[in-house]
């Protein structure tokens, strides 16, 4: 399908100045991509300015949360713009779309608005290690009725933010032991709206306490590590690293399964399993648990450097730690291009000149 590039997108782009400082998604690149869905039927993609939607208040996405999204981003490299496995986010955002009865938005159409905007804002991208150009892909379910009915209508979006990492420095997190993220059986392994707004009041409460994040446990037993509110969680533990099993309430996060296998290539024993809160904190008290790091695409490596409980405050001894800093710089050296990318996960774009 061709892509309709509205004329007011040149000039859009030609008028856009980077602000000093960029923060992390508070900046707006000055396009975005649109494709609608009606009765299953997707249009072509068009690339316009970016500009508030319209949206009618009976729509199905204000009252049922017919809504999913992925983040991604694409970094400057020595070659020029790369996406990072951006195949995979398009597989991860159809899983999320068919677990909420939405038409799953075809991967042809996905790589088309992630790489359009991309070219078109290969301008944008920050050149600082670290930096990226963030993009979000979202859908969300635009029938306009108050039926409880999975809509019939579907917009499609990718906007994009050129950011710093979301959190660079070590965070503080506190056991969340009172709410779950998710239930068995619900949607915590899709990328769905409703599991970050289900998050706030918990972060709410820890922010008074002097914390940065929840860690949830699993909904079901209530006692072993799932993930943060948005990213996934690791621990280096009698020298071996080891993250939670995906097990139904965890989303799959493309930058755990890039670190487990990028790990077990530079020679770490990687485990994945269940890992029980309170046989956590004593290793950390012990100091068999030496690092603990949270990862996810807009944070790449988060250090942890202190786990707050009702029990106590357990201090983690080096933060940020060794394998921690080892893996960011080995993950970063394969995405900003310094090193050979022997996994085949860049994406080379080829930049629009206007």
């Amino acid at each position: 399908m061709s892509i309709y590039i509205d004329p007011d997108v040149a000039p859009s782009l030609r008028g856009y100045e980077m602000p000093e400082r960029l923060g992390f998604g508070a900046v707006m690149a000055p396009v975005m991509f649109r494709a609608v869905c009606q009765d299953g039927c997707w249009s072509s993609g068009e690339l316009v300015p970016y500009a508030p939607l319209s949206v009618d208040p009976a729509a199905k996405v204000l009252h049922y949360a017919q809504s999913c999204f992925e983040g991604m981003k694409a970094y400057r490299t020595s070659q020029g713009i790369a996406l990072f496995r951006p195949e995979k986010n398009a597989e991860r955002m159809s899983y999320s779309a068919k677990r909420l009865c939405m038409p799953p938005v075809p991967e042809s159409l996905f790589m088309d608005g992630v790489r359009t905007v991309a070219a078109y804002c290969a301008n944008l991208v920050p050149g600082n290690s670290g930096e990226s150009l963030y993009l979000r892909p979202f859908l969300m379910g635009t029938q306009a009725d108050l039926t409880v009915s999975a809509s019939t209508s579907y917009e499609f979006y990718v906007i994009a933010s050129p950011s710093e990492a979301y959190h660079s420095g070590n965070m503080r997190l506190w056991v969340e032991r009172e709410d779950a993220r998710a239930a068995v059986g619900g949607t915590g392994d899709a990328k769905v709206g409703g599991n970050y707004a289900g998050s706030l009041l918990s972060i709410g409460r820890l922010k008074e306490r002097g914390f940065d994040q929840s860690l949830w446990l699993n909904p079901d037993d209530r006692s072993s590590v799932d993930e943060l509110s948005g990213m996934n969680f690791f621990a280096v533990i009698d020298g071996e690293l080891h993250t939670p099993a995906l097990n139904g309430s965890i989303l799959e996060g493309i930058t755990r399964f890039s670190l487990i296998e990028l790990a077990r290539d530079l020679g770490y024993k990687v485990i994945e399993g269940a890992i029980h809160i309170d046989e956590l904190l004593g290793q950390v008290a012990s100091g068999v648990c030496s690092e603990t790091f949270a990862c996810g695409t807009a944070a790449i490596i988060s250090p942890i450097s202190v786990i707050g409980d009702e029990s106590g405050t357990y201090k983690l001894p080096q933060t940020p730690g060794p394998v921690a800093q080892h893996l960011r710089q080995a993950l970063l050296d394969i995405q900003e291009g310094r090193e050979e990318d022997r996994f085949g996960w860049m994406c080379a774009i080829q930049a629009v000149s206007f």
